[in-house]
């Protein structure tokens, strides 16, 4: 599977070690930035640019129960992980969520079908980090009808701006 990962300066010691430990684990991890430290940097761009290769990763997948895992997930790190989640969540398609435990990881996956999860670089330790990306990338969408109909209500307002009950 492949991840792709992207951080600001507050997050980059995590994000250099989620990649060495992803790809020792044999995930095709694609860094999108920054290259260098950087204490002014903005992470939108960042951010917006893994958000977008998920979407159009996804964008080819029907994500129906059963199907084999997803294309692709994202992670986006920061000092919270607030805006960097806020970010991923304005590409189409994306469904981000912020974890701070590897409970609400499983089921961002498991209940929300989440593609991105955004974690706190300066709110975990790098061991804690680590269980919250294996939980997220390891768990997967149950396809209960109950989450599958909400998820299609988000996704039908963001497609068409219309609130359904």
């Amino acid at each position: 599977m492949r991840v792709h990962i992207a951080t600001d300066h507050a997050g980059m010691e995590v994000s250099a070690h989620l990649v060495q430990y992803l790809t020792a684990k044999g995930y095709e991890v694609i860094d999108h930035g920054p290259r260098e430290y950087d204490a002014q940097d903005d992470y939108p761009g960042f951010c917006l640019r893994a958000a977008e290769a998920v979407a159009e990763e996804w964008s080819q997948y029907d994500g129906a129960p059963g199907s084999d895992t997803a294309p692709a997930l994202g992670i986006v790190l920061g000092g919270s992980g607030n805006g960097e989640q806020i970010a991923a969540n304005k590409v189409r398609g994306i469904r981000a969520a912020l974890a701070w435990n590897r409970e609400t990881a499983r089921l961002a996956r498991e209940h929300n079908n989440a593609n991105v999860v955004g974690i706190g670089g300066r709110q975990h330790s790098l061991d804690e980090a680590v269980g919250i990306v294996e939980e997220f990338l390891s768990a997967q969408w149950s396809g209960e009808d109950r989450h599958s109909r909400r998820i299609g209500k988000i996704s039908h307002y963001e497609t068409t701006g219309e609130i359904l009950d």
